[in-house]
């Protein structure tokens, strides 16, 4: 099994891409909003995504191919996407999109893993 982690964005950006010859299982999907407030800000900060899965042969888009649309996480929260098995294939991709931009480089308060098997 393997894991990627990645600072999800306000751009959209895969998290996982199938690279040549390969097909992956993915088995876990964790999406975590990682504001804190007791760190010195105030307040909260929600952050919310959208979850795409994108197969090779097409582009992102809102209508076909997002599976999981404006979530919204409170800070300290996490999202668990576990109890339906994806199997991708060569050149396909897992791409998130976040909310709010907390930086000059779109960079949000969510933080993402995607748990995969080659298969």
């Amino acid at each position: 099994m393997a894991i990627v982690n990645q600072q999800v964005t306000t751009t959209q950006s895969p998290i996982l891409s199938v690279p040549t010859g390969k097909s992956y299982a993915i088995t876990n999907i964790l999406v975590c909003n990682t504001y804190n407030p007791n760190a010195g800000d105030a307040g909260t900060r929600d952050a919310s995504f959208d979850l795409h899965l994108v197969p090779s042969s097409q582009a992102l888009d809102n209508q076909v191919t997002c599976v999981v649309r404006e979530l919204v996480l409170p800070a300290g929260e996490t999202f668990t996407f576990d109890t339906e098995r994806i199997v991708l294939e060569e050149g396909d991709e897992v791409v998130l999109i976040g909310e709010p931009s907390i930086s000059s480089d779109d960079k949000t308060d969510l933080a993402a893993t995607v748990s995969y098997l080659e298969v």
